[in-house]
């Protein structure tokens, strides 16, 4: 179905988004769910497989222990709506099961759940925007996926990979600007490593406003990216996915 779009409007909204960190008590009315995650399953997906599922976390005590899973983000509890995306293969394990025919988990396979839950999620947050609502992605719940399992009770390969809050802000946070499109953007090919390292630099100049607006004056994004991969980041999620059946070959 073709529909008339301002595509200046979708555009605005687009470059306009900022993570929120903060919310109002409001709820989020089940109609601007139900029209969101519609948009979302809008994404596009590999082969129509659809490897992703979502569970909206509506339960006082499940959204309380979210909080200590996630590093204390208290966001989880305060926003109007929470939400858990999954990597789902469960359909695609059971149909063939029921056929008797294998169904290989394997990277190829992980990987198209990865994205496809990521692009649903990215267009279901877009949905939100749209209707006057603020997103946050929670990376977090990765601090302790055994938690989230056992809080969530989820099945065989159904696997949690991060939250999003959802509700009315109650802050108004500065936009966090991006490298430039071109730093990002190269014609058949990338560029060197000495203009990748200038890009960074130059980058660094134009986070220094961001940082002084945000109190933190003196930070630099090449500084703060070399402490966050001094350390391999969460070493136990191999282990995890691999109890949910995903295997690495």
């Amino acid at each position: 179905m073709t529909r008339s779009l301002n595509v200046n409007d979708v555009l605005d909204l687009m470059l306009a988004h900022r993570s929120i960190r903060a919310y109002t008590d409001e709820p989020v009315p089940q109609d601007h769910i139900k029209a969101a995650v519609a948009a979302g399953q809008k994404a596009a997906t590999s082969s129509n497989i659809q490897t992703y599922s979502l569970v909206h976390v509506t339960d006082p005590a499940m959204r309380e222990a979210f909080i200590e899973i996630s590093g204390g983000q208290e966001k989880v509890r305060d926003c109007g709506a929470f939400f858990v995306m999954c990597a789902d293969m469960r359909r695609h394990r059971l149909l063939a099961d029921r056929c008797g025919a294998p169904c290989e988990e394997n990277v190829e396979s992980f990987l198209l759940s990865v994205i496809d839950a990521s692009l649903f999620a990215q267009n279901m947050a877009l949905a939100f925007e749209s209707l006057g609502w603020g997103t946050c992605f929670i990376g977090g719940i990765r601090n302790n996926l055994n938690a989230v399992q056992d809080l969530l009770d989820l099945p065989m390969s159904v696997s949690p990979l991060f939250g999003m809050t959802v509700g009315k802000p109650a802050e108004d946070p500065w936009p966090r600007p991006r490298f430039p499109v071109d730093t990002i953007m190269q014609a058949n090919g990338v560029m060197d490593d000495e203009a990748v390292l200038a890009q960074c630099d130059a980058y660094d100049d134009l986070m220094k406003d961001y940082y002084l607006k945000r109190g933190a004056s003196g930070r630099t994004w090449c500084g703060q990216m070399e402490r966050f991969f001094e350390q391999p980041k969460r070493p136990h999620l191999r282990a995890f996915f691999e109890s949910k059946g995903v295997r690495w070959r």
